[in-house]
C-alpha cells in the first residue's frame, strides 16, 4: 500500500536506505553514510515542501520515495533531490514503478506549481533509466566522471526530467541564424 510518509517511519526509512545502501551501485551512499541526519533532513524538506511517500506491507516499510524543491525562488516550479529505495527482497515486482507513479499523479493533480521533475542516474543504471524513461523522463544531459562506482571508477551521471503534460511552459525557439 502507497501512503504518505509521516514523522513515525523514520526509523524503518533509516533502515531501509541502509540495507538498500548494500546493493552495489544502487543509491550513491553507502551504508555508514546513511546516518540519521540525512534521513531526517529529506524527510523534514520532502515534508515541508515536497512528496515523500512509502510502500508499506504488513507494516513494514519496503519502499519510499522523495523529492523537494530547492528553496529558491526562481526554482520553486522543480522538484528535485529525487531519491528512490525498494528493499531488495521485494524488487521487481512493481514497487518502484508505483512509487515513482504515485508520485508523479501527486505533482499533476496536488501541485499545481510544479513544472518539473528531476534526478540523476548513474549511465551504468541502465534498468533504473529504462524505468524513468517509461515514465516520461528524458535524458537532458551527462556529468562526465561525476560519480564513482564501487569499484573506485568515476563514472557519467546522467540528468534527466520529467515536465508536466501540458504545463503552459512557453515553446523554446531555435535561435534565429544570422542573416548577414
Amino acid at each position: 500500500m502507497i501512503r504518505t510518509a509521516v514523522a513515525g517511519d523514520r526509523a524503518q526509512v533509516l533502515a531501509l536506505y541502509r540495507l538498500v545502501a548494500t546493493i552495489p551501485d544502487g543509491i550513491a551512499r553507502t551504508p555508514e553514510e546513511v546516518s540519521e541526519d540525512y534521513v531526517d533532513g529529506f524527510m523534514r524538506r520532502a515534508g515541508a515542501d515536497g512528496i515523500e511517500l512509502v510502500w508499506e506491507e504488513g507494516g513494514r516499510i519496503v519502499g519510499e520515495i522523495h523529492a523537494s524543491c530547492p528553496g529558491i525562488a526562481a526554482l520553486a516550479h522543480l522538484l528535485t533531490d529525487l531519491t528512490i529505495a525498494v528493499a531488495p527482497d521485494v524488487q521487481r515486482r512493481g514497487i518502484g514503478r508505483a512509487l515513482f507513479q504515485a508520485l508523479l499523479d501527486q505533482v499533476v493533480e496536488s501541485m499545481p506549481h510544479i513544472h518539473r521533475v528531476e534526478l540523476f542516474a548513474r549511465v551504468s543504471n541502465q534498468k533504473a533509466r529504462s524505468l524513468y524513461q517509461s515514465l516520461g523522463f528524458v535524458e537532458e544531459g551527462r556529468l562526465r566522471a561525476r560519480v564513482n562506482n564501487s569499484h573506485g571508477i568515476a563514472e557519467d551521471d546522467t540528468l534527466m526530467g520529467w515536465l508536466r503534460p501540458a504545463a503552459g511552459l512557453p515553446a523554446i525557439s531555435p535561435t534565429p541564424k544570422d542573416t548577414a
